[in-house]
């Protein structure tokens, strides 16, 4: 809230998180083989649901209306606009970076579960390391080269793609930790990762 009261404006794209997941793991629990364009309606409408909620605490500084089309000019003087997932087939990490484009950011802060990018997966191998900076090619090769419905990645590699192709900046902050993210926008040392 400070850095808003401070004239800076947010464009905030809600995922899905555990919300989407529980939904598309009691689909497939009772469907088994549930069709993909199914889990993505099902992953994209809990990233509204998480986005009206967004919408509701930011009240007094938010545009009323939730953006679902990421491509679009936002219109307005509101410091705080939401936007949700699309269309299937799009994670939001993806609209936030097509949101960034439209906007002409070069900055992009991903809040997420994770204090890191690490070098594999810390919940099945003790021994992952943790990067701090690392650039999109590097990256890459981390990640899986292609999005599923429900992908657990530090971020979607369609994403990853065209971010690097923009040569925009991406934070990876724990977005339990607000404080990391105020470091960060302040120009600070934070804990994190940045991938550019």
């Amino acid at each position: 809230m400070k850095k808003i009261d401070s004239n800076l404006s947010f464009f905030i794209i809600t995922g899905g998180g555990k919300t989407a997941r529980r939904y598309q793991d009691a689909a497939a629990a009772v469907h088994g083989d549930t069709d993909r364009e199914d889990l993505d309606w099902l992953g994209i409408h809990s990233t509204r649901l998480n986005a009206h909620l967004m919408r509701t605490l930011f009240s007094e500084q938010a545009q009323a209306r939730i953006v679902k089309n990421p491509t679009k000019k936002v219109g307005g003087k509101d410091t705080v606009v939401i936007g949700a997932g699309w269309k299937p087939g799009w994670s939001t990490d993806y609209c936030a970076v097509l949101a960034a484009k439209e906007l002409g950011a070069k900055k992009l802060v991903n809040l997420s579960n994770i204090d890191y990018v690490y070098d594999k997966d810390p919940r099945k191998f003790p021994d992952a390391v943790k990067i701090e900076k690392t650039n999109w090619a590097d990256f890459r090769k981390l990640i899986p080269d292609h999005w599923d419905p429900g992908l657990s990645s530090p971020f979607d590699p369609i994403a990853a793609k065209e971010a690097q192709a923009l040569g925009l900046e991406v934070a990876i902050i724990n977005g339990k930790k607000l404080e990391e993210f105020e470091k960060y926008l302040s120009g600070e040392e934070f804990i994190g990762s940045i991938i550019k």
